[in-house]
C-alpha cells in the first residue's frame, strides 16, 4: 500500500498537534493540502523527543502544556480525513505514546481516524515484531526511518517490512534547518533502492532532517521521490499568530510548488 505522491517531488509536510492549538493544527493540515502537500505528518507531542531539535521541541512542550494528547491528535486526524479523503496521512509519534494508550488500540483508533500510517521515530524494524502485526492488522502502512549510518542489512530489512514510503534521513543527527544538502542523502536514497529485493514492491522514498527551502526541495528531486519539511513549517507557525498560521503555511508550500515549475521551464 505505497503513499500516492501526486506531484514529483512530493511533498511531506510535519505539523506538531496541538502548537499553536487543536483547531490551528487542522487548519493548518487541511491549508497545507490546498496548497500542494501531498502528505500530512500529524506529530504526537512528546516530552523527551531525541530526534528533534529545539524548533520542534519547543513546538512540542507548548502543545503538552495545553494538554495535547494522543486521543486529541486522533480526533484532528479523523477530521482532517473527512475534509480531505484523497490525502496522505501518517501519524508520527514516539513509542512511550502509544505504549501508554495500548498497542492494539492506538492500532484500532488511528485506522478509525482515517490514518494511512504510522511512523515511530524510535521504533527500531529489529525490535518491531508485535507492531508490524498490529499495523497489519488493522491494515495501516508503517514507515521506518533509515539513516546513513545505516547498515545494509538494515535497510534491507526496512524495505521489506515498509509500506506507505520510506523515510530517509538526509544526515546524522536531530531534526532542523540546514544551508545544503549533503551528499549523504543521495547516496543513501541509492542505497535503499539497491536493498529492495528482486521482484517485490518499490516503495516511494522521501527525504527529511533539514530540507528548508525551494532549492532543498529541487535537489531532493534529483535523486528522491519526495521531500519532508518539518522544522521550517513548524519554525514558521512559532512564528505567526493561531489566526495566521493557516495562511502563511499555505503561502510558503504555494512558494516552494511556483519556484519549482519555474525551474522545471
Amino acid at each position: 500500500m505505497p503513499i500516492h505522491f501526486e506531484h514529483k517531488p512530493g511533498l511531506v509536510v510535519y505539523v506538531t498537534a496541538g502548537d499553536p492549538s487543536l483547531e490551528a493544527t487542522r487548519d493548518i493540515a487541511l491549508a497545507a493540502i490546498d496548497a500542494g502537500a501531498d502528505v500530512i505528518e500529524l506529530g504526537v507531542p512528546f516530552s523527551d523527543p531525541l530526534a528533534d531539535g529545539p524548533v520542534i521541541q519547543r513546538a512540542s512542550e507548548r502543545a503538552l502544556a495545553r494538554g495535547t494528547k494522543l486521543s486529541d491528535v486522533l480526533t484532528i486526524a479523523r477530521d482532517i480525513r473527512a475534509a480531505k479523503p484523497a490525502a496522505g496521512l501518517i501519524i508520527f509519534t514516539y513509542l512511550n505514546p502509544i505504549l501508554r494508550y495500548g498497542l492494539a488500540r492506538f492500532a484500532d483508533d488511528a485506522k478509525a481516524a482515517g490514518s494511512d500510517g504510522v511512523l515511530v521515530t524510535d521504533m527500531i524494524v529489529e525490535e518491531a515484531g508485535e507492531y508490524l502485526k498490529e499495523m497489519d492488522r488493522v491494515g495501516l502502512a508503517p514507515v521506518f526511518l533509515a539513516a546513513p549510518t545505516s547498515p545494509d542489512e538494515r535497510l534491507a530489512a526496512i524495505a521489506s517490512r515498509s509500506k506507505g514510503f520510506i523515510y530517509a534521513i538526509s544526515r546524522t543527527g536531530i531534526t532542523g534547518k540546514q544551508t545544503s544538502m549533503t551528499s549523504d542523502a543521495a547516496a543513501l536514497v541509492e542505497r535503499i533502492r539497491a536493498s529492495f529485493a528482486p521482484g517485490a514492491e518499490r516503495l516511494p522514498v522521501a527525504v527529511g532532517f533539514g530540507i528548508s527551502n525551494a532549492d532543498h526541495v529541487a535537489q531532493v528531486a534529483e535523486f528522491a521521490d519526495a521531500a519532508v519539511i518539518g522544522s521550517a513549517i513548524v519554525d514558521l507557525i512559532e512564528r505567526s499568530t493561531a489566526e495566521t498560521a493557516a495562511a502563511e503555511v499555505a503561502r510558503f508550500i504555494k512558494g516552494l510548488r511556483l519556484q519549482e515549475a519555474a525551474t522545471a521551464r
